[in-house]
């Protein structure tokens, strides 16, 4: 767990560090998958109605639930690896 927690923070720290923007539906999914890794399921309340950014990544995690966090973790560390490539 150790070394995929320190795969998890480097592929973080390289996320905001990418060269390129990815699409929004990619950065969703890196979202995500960041939200579900770090945290686990889905918190809190919906964001209000005219928040669009907010709503888009609220359901974005809320598709993750019930994902195990490790699985999450290693999702999240293959796609920012794939967007380094």
């Amino acid at each position: 767990m150790a070394d995929l927690q320190s795969q998890f923070e480097q592929a973080a720290r390289d996320a905001s560090g990418l060269r390129k923007r990815p699409d929004n539906d990619t950065m969703l999914q890196l979202y995500a998958l960041f939200k579900q890794g770090s945290e686990g399921d889905l918190k809190g309340k919906q964001p209000g109605f005219f928040d669009f950014v907010g709503t888009a990544k609220y359901e974005a995690w809320g598709k993750l639930k019930g994902t195990p966090r490790d699985d999450a973790m290693n999702r999240y560390v293959a796609l920012v690896r794939s967007l380094l490539d």
